[in-house]
């Protein structure tokens, strides 16, 4: 493609050589090769700007960059928030795309919400793909990227990738971080979707408004002006949601007991699942469930208004809920100790995720809920022992152990945990502390392991010293039910 074309394709004016070939796109300048437009952003660890020579000497035909930065050898395309000028312009390189995307913001239920609405596209017989925490999952195939939201160039050629494959429909995680650096930008979002607001990534964001402006970018700048916002109506940041859609126009889909497109009447769970009793245009329906937790059913009806809202029939899309499946490591049971307990792994690693993820499983325990988890090292503090309260709180057992500690000092972490729950048991080593819970369950007790969920490592320092381990929470758990009996 020539940089002219492009630059009008974008609506971006150029002052270069419009006959210039471009290549491709890249923010790394090891990758750049002759052709290519570099993005030179300044970043929480390195700046993209001290390698603009490097990137020019490779061959970098245009350099997308701050006003005040110096380019000598390429075209400078000068913008004051270069990552939404070099999304603009890779959007338009990048094709072609699938024709139906959709993006899932909020704190809790991104995964859930994308790869549910997937199942629900592909038992509709749609080519169907989910992009997030989980990796780029289609229907025979998932390949880990290892970040809710990849950077543009990652996200913009995956798109590609699975539009030259066959699939039309795409749903992704569309995260606070992804979304303040402008790494969902480009193609048109038909709808975005808002399952929830609360603590978390305050290492990041200055506050909890700061947080959400970085959530509302979704509905403000990247769901086209006539697509749908699809709101989870029973959060109490919904409202506001509600209005920023508004606001731009987008139309307000709006799910849950207070919700007006797919109002839940009620919920009742069930030994291996919930019903569902809903109403949808004026016709109520049932729908058995198979998934268990409220926040699940929220999840799978948010997935359902992203199906309607970009064209699906309502009869096969809620009768297809009926089959839909557990998305890893959100309350995946991950097999049943030698007394016959059961055992949950969730990803749940803030307080909000903690205290649902122990509601989903309190209605099952027929005696005791034994909780085993911990925080993440150099993520926000303040969530520590308000984790330690929710545990507390919920669960009958509470035993706290590492989670990913990074490079802080395990004991320390696990100390601000317990100040929310200081009767709780401390076992530092994770294996062991599963292993503990694991063989203290009895017949009628559930186990549920949090924090991890998916996640297939124990990171370990930082920077220069940093080591992952293997570790995956429901591999453990399945080896020492089976030490102890069964699996």
């Amino acid at each position: 493609m020539r940089l002219g074309a492009l630059c009008e394709k974008a609506g971006v004016a150029l002052s270069g050589d419009a006959n210039a070939g471009v290549t491709g796109f890249a923010i790394d300048h090891r990758k750049i090769a002759p052709g290519t437009v570099f993005g030179a952003f300044r970043g929480a660890r390195f700046n993209g700007e001290d390698f603009i020579a490097d990137a020019v000497k490779a061959g970098a035909v245009a350099i997308v960059a701050r006003p005040e930065v110096q380019v000598d050898g390429a075209v400078h395309f000068a913008d004051a928030e270069p990552r939404r000028l070099f999304a603009r312009l890779a959007g338009q390189f990048f094709t072609p795309v699938p024709d139906t995307l959709v993006a899932v913001t909020g704190t809790n239920g991104k995964t859930s919400t994308v790869e549910l609405t997937r199942q629900l596209w592909r038992m509709a017989g749609l080519r169907a793909a989910s992009i997030g925490t989980l990796g780029v999952t289609t229907s025979d195939e998932s390949v880990s990227t290892g970040l809710t939201t990849p950077d543009i160039v990652t996200f913009l050629s995956n798109l590609t990738g699975l539009a030259r494959e066959g699939v039309s429909h795409v749903a992704y995680e569309a995260s606070s971080h992804g979304l303040s650096q402008f790494r969902n930008e480009g193609p048109a979002v038909m709808a975005g979707a808002f399952t929830n607001l609360s603590r978390d990534h305050l290492d990041y964001h200055a506050d909890m408004e700061d947080y959400f402006a970085a959530k509302m970018r979704l509905f403000d700048e990247v769901v086209s002006p006539d697509g749908t916002a699809v709101i989870w109506a029973d959060d109490a940041w919904s409202v506001r949601a509600a209005e920023h859609a508004a606001q731009r126009g987008v139309k307000p889909f709006t799910v849950g007991e207070k919700g007006d497109a797919i109002r839940l009447i009620s919920r009742t769970p069930g030994l291996l699942g919930q019903v569902l009793e809903i109403e949808h245009a004026g016709t109520q329906r049932k729908i058995e469930l198979p998934l268990i937790g409220a926040y699940q059913a929220a999840n799978a009806l948010v997935a359902a208004g992203l199906v309607l809202a970009t064209g699906g029939d309502p009869a096969l899309t809620f009768d297809a809920m009926k089959r839909l499946q557990t998305v890893r490591g959100r309350l995946e049971r991950a097999g049943l100790t030698g007394a016959g307990a059961p055992i949950y792994v969730d990803y749940a690693h803030t307080p909000d995720a903690l205290e649902a993820a122990i509601a989903a499983l309190r209605p099952h325990a027929e005696a005791r809920l034994i909780v085993v988890f911990g925080a993440g090292g150099d993520r926000d503090t303040g969530k520590r022992a308000e984790m330690g309260k929710v545990a507390a709180k919920g669960a009958d057992v509470v035993i706290v152990t590492d989670d990913n500690p990074r490079g802080e000092d395990p004991g320390t972490i696990r100390a601000m945990v317990r100040e929310g729950c200081p009767d709780a048991r401390e076992i530092g080593d994770r294996r062991e502390a599963i292993a503990a819970a694991v063989g203290e369950a009895g017949a009628g007790d559930i186990v549920l392991v949090a924090g991890k969920g998916h996640e297939q490592g124990q990171i370990i320092g930082s920077g220069a010293q940093v080591r992952v381990l293997p570790f995956d929470d429901v591999t453990v758990a399945r080896q020492e039910a089976g030490a102890k009996g069964r699996t």
